[in-house]
């Protein structure tokens, strides 16, 4: 018979000599209320956790003391704004936003478009930044929103510009397989888009929506980020700029941010 020690057993020997059954209280709560509109009751939340209402209670209590979570005058609970914050005082996210931010600005208010600044964290993509255009009329999307991988532009130029080892990598994270059972046609996609430096891709998700997105470089030629603009056609301006004069801000807007990455580096 093999005798297993405490250090070298089977992973569920590990996973259960390492386990934090009240970090792992608190992380659902996070996560569950992360993903609800409108705040849950503290009995709405133990229902959904199996847990009980005591139990719930206590960790609750932890975490508005922690401003992690805020009670309403309703007496449901919602989440704060603080794991937002934690995660952009990472000093090399918060530099990228701070060089990016005046050039979006100066973008969205030449093209007359929304554009927002996505990222690769653990091979999921988020926004991080966004700029409204001038106007009362706007496509745009939330900063802290996740990206689809196939189906959107800024996916597409992540796909687009990673090793082969990377795109495996991305792929899996997202449960979506390998390169090879990647959609027909896709393939062919990612090698036009690399060539030409940008995505000029229908939204798959709203109708008269064009994602247009090109690629963020930092100083040894790697994709940093990816800028996106959901163009859509002014009516109400004639002198608006175009798709292709968008495009061509947008490129530009594009080269002005991998310059300054480049250049903060430098210093």
């Amino acid at each position: 018979m093999t005798k297993t020690n405490e250090l070298h057993g089977p992973d569920e020997a590990k996973e259960d000599r390492y386990r934090a059954p009240a970090l792992d209280k608190g992380l659902d709560i996070l996560e569950l209320l992360a993903e609800t509109d409108g705040g849950l009751s503290q009995a709405e939340i133990a229902k959904a956790l199996d847990r009980s209402p005591n139990e719930i209670y206590r960790m609750l209590d932890r975490l508005v003391r922690r401003d992690y979570v805020r009670r309403t005058l309703e007496d449901r609970y919602e989440i704060t704004l603080k794991m937002f914050e934690l995660a952009h005082a990472r000093p090399p996210m918060r530099r990228l936003v701070s060089l990016a931010t005046p050039v979006l600005r100066s973008f969205a208010l030449k093209a007359q478009q929304a554009c927002h600044l996505v990222i690769q964290d653990r091979n999921i993509l988020v926004v991080i930044a966004q700029v409204d255009g001038p106007g009362y009329w706007n496509v745009s999307i939330r900063i802290g929103s996740r990206i689809g991988l196939l189906n959107t532009g800024s996916g597409h130029v992540f796909l687009a510009f990673a090793t082969p080892e990377e795109r495996v990598l991305m792929l899996e994270e997202q449960d979506m397989g390998s390169p090879e059972t990647m959609p027909k046609g896709l393939e062919a996609r990612l090698t036009l888009v690399r060539e030409q430096g940008f995505e000029d891709l229908p939204s798959a998700q709203v109708s008269g929506v064009t994602n247009l997105t090109v690629p963020i470089f930092g100083p040894l030629g790697s994709v940093l980020a990816v800028l996106t603009c959901p163009y859509t056609q002014r009516l109400d301006k004639v002198d608006a700029p175009d798709k292709a004069q968008s495009l061509k801000l947008l490129l530009a807007a594009g080269r002005e941010i991998s310059q300054r990455t480049g250049e903060h580096t430098a210093e």
